[in-house]
């Protein structure tokens, strides 16, 4: 009997420059694109949930960025790991596969890093999804003290302060534990994500990285000038119980973006973990219809 691999998952490299970025993909080559972006401290891991439960309808792209997961980099001092850099190899990524239209989803450091390369191409970005993914300072929490702190003097010691957010607790209990129901959260993610922090220079390429977040805060009015001016489609589906970003910063999109669609869930930050159906129901809903609407869904 032949099998059809058409919504298998498939795992690939592409160079860009000195990166060897590592991604994921599954769907139909000529299908539209959905290019997902994973966050801090994770990778395109987090996503497999979600890219079997979107591939009948989309060609499903999701990369590693560089400093997470599989995605070979060159080391600090060769390679300077701001978000700035990160957004230039994905921008490099989606010319060498060409890929001249596609929605974004966008999740925590996916947000900057997603939100730069739409501002810079905005005639290839066809939606956006944000799942916990900041723009807005209305979405920061309380919880952001030693990080402000670093970004306002760049000390040694505050550099320091801000370790704790790499260990193995912050991560598992923290980041992945807060607000969300225990018995529906697998242990799968938050052990690999621990794992790549262990990893030789890792915690110094994301310290490199918690300084240079300042500068996805200082681009925010440049991001939401570009939601002004553009208007794109937008769905934002948020962990409510998100320590870090709140639900505030997802109501906030509709500033800019009048007819920009939210919905709160019931768990954290990383609610895939535990809401991947229910998240891919919102995405095809709202895809078919704007995609539609920009007649590019074609026979996909």
């Amino acid at each position: 009997m032949a099998v059809d691999n058409t919504f298998r998952v498939t795992y690939h490299t592409q160079f860009v420059g000195d990166v060897e970025v590592f991604y994921r993909q599954a769907g139909a080559k000529d299908a539209p694109v959905l290019l997902l972006l994973h966050g801090f401290p994770t990778s395109s891991h987090m996503f497999r949930d979600l890219i079997p439960l979107l591939a009948s309808q989309y060609r499903v792209i999701a990369p590693d960025l560089p400093g997470f997961g599989n995605t070979k980099a060159p080391p600090r001092g060769q390679f300077d790991y701001t978000f700035d850099n990160l957004y230039k190899v994905i921008e490099g990524f989606t010319e060498a596969l060409e890929l001249t239209r596609y929605a974004l989803y966008i999740f925590d450091y996916g947000a900057p890093t997603g939100l730069r390369l739409a501002a810079a191409n905005p005639e290839k970005v066809t939606a956006i999804i944000s799942q916990n993914g900041n723009a807005y300072l209305e979405g920061f929490s309380d919880q952001w003290g030693p990080w402000q702190t670093y970004w306002r003097e760049p000390s040694q010691a505050h550099r320091e302060a801000c370790r704790p957010s790499l260990s193995a607790q912050t991560i598992r209990e923290w980041q992945y534990g807060t607000g969300t129901d225990p018995e529906k959260l697998s242990p799968d993610g938050y052990t690999l994500d621990i794992q790549y922090m262990a990893r030789p220079g890792a915690e110094e390429i994301q310290l490199d990285l918690i300084l240079d977040y300042r500068s996805n805060v200082e681009a925010y009015p440049a991001f939401q000038a570009y939601f002004r001016q553009h208007q794109p489609p937008l769905l934002a589906v948020w962990g409510k119980h998100d320590p870090a970003f709140i639900p505030p910063g997802a109501q906030a999109y509709r500033k800019d973006i009048p007819d920009a669609e939210v919905h709160l869930l019931d768990t954290g930050h990383f609610a895939l973990e535990t809401h991947a159906p229910q998240i891919a129901e919102y995405i095809h809903e709202f895809l078919s219809r704007t995609l539609k609407g920009l007649d590019i869904l074609g026979e996909a």
